[in-house]
């Protein structure tokens, strides 16, 4: 198979658990694109996260371009392009959020690298310092101004179900939105058009590259479609049920250089 690129989720994929990349991972990487094949990353982080994060991850100069927001930004590199597409409006975020007013959990929203929460509590905390990324508690009446690509709900694993059953219930005849958990703490909701495969299919073509000739790493289920999509699936072995049953190929976990040693069989 003509493979042309190699990308891969962040958080239990390319990362382990200390929060850096693999060194041997970060050799594979390189050699991959020492034989043309570009490398980028699709993630429900942000982009500008990113490329804050790229020097502390060890991955710095090895990204050709960003998949980020799940899907509704492109950062390109190579050809020095941002898109941003695919917003959710401020009155159908405040909507959502009034829909889970009375239950135990918290909101926040991502933008140019900085988590935003309307209240301070251990969910937005330990969301931020797992993240490495800085969080502000604001008046959400006031922040909510313009569009934002997404809305983040953090609760405890544990109460996860509860929240998934009241989304249940969440409708709205002008506004459209689509919802999934992408990890046991968070809940997501996005504009209908936004999924990882449709971010990277816009991120290939801008370099004449079909999905079909890309190579893709995940663990959860948000990456399903992404790893379905790819002409080579591959998932990490702590990945989600789902997201195992999805894949053409498993590898190592995280911990074990997974993305390097697959890499190093098929490029």
């Amino acid at each position: 198979m003509d493979i042309r690129a190699i990308v891969c989720d962040v958080d239990g994929t390319l990362l382990t658990s200390k929060q850096v990349v693999d060194e041997r991972t970060v050799s594979s990487i390189k050699k991959a694109r020492s034989k043309g094949i570009l490398f980028g990353i699709c993630t429900g982080r942000d982009a500008d996260s990113v490329r804050n994060h790229m020097k502390s991850w060890g991955i710095e100069g090895c990204i050709d371009f960003v998949v980020g927001s799940g899907g509704s930004e492109i950062d390109d590199y190579i050809l020095d392009i941002y898109q941003e597409n695919h917003t959710l409006s401020p009155e159908l975020i405040k909507e959502i959020m009034n829909h889970y007013k009375d239950m135990d959990c918290n909101f926040t929203i991502c933008h140019e690298g900085i988590l935003y929460a309307p209240k301070d509590d251990d969910y937005i905390r330990d969301m931020a310092e797992g993240d490495g990324i800085e969080y502000r508690v604001v008046d959400f009446d006031t922040f909510l101004t313009r569009p934002y690509r997404k809305l983040m709900i953090i609760c405890d694993p544990n109460y996860m179900p509860q929240i998934v059953e009241r989304s249940k219930s969440f409708k709205n005849k002008d506004y459209k939105a689509s919802a999934l958990v992408t990890t046991s703490f968070l809940y997501e909701y996005m504009d209908p058009h936004v999924s990882k495969s449709n971010g990277l299919k816009e991120a290939l073509a801008l370099h004449d590259i079909s999905i079909s000739q890309c190579m893709a790493f995940g663990d959860e289920d948000n990456d399903i479609d992404m790893l379905e999509e790819a002409g080579i699936g591959v998932v990490m072995e702590n990945g989600s049920i789902r997201a195992l049953a999805a894949a053409d190929y498993v590898t190592k976990d995280k911990d074990s250089n997974g993305i390097g040693v697959f890499i190093e069989k098929f490029v």
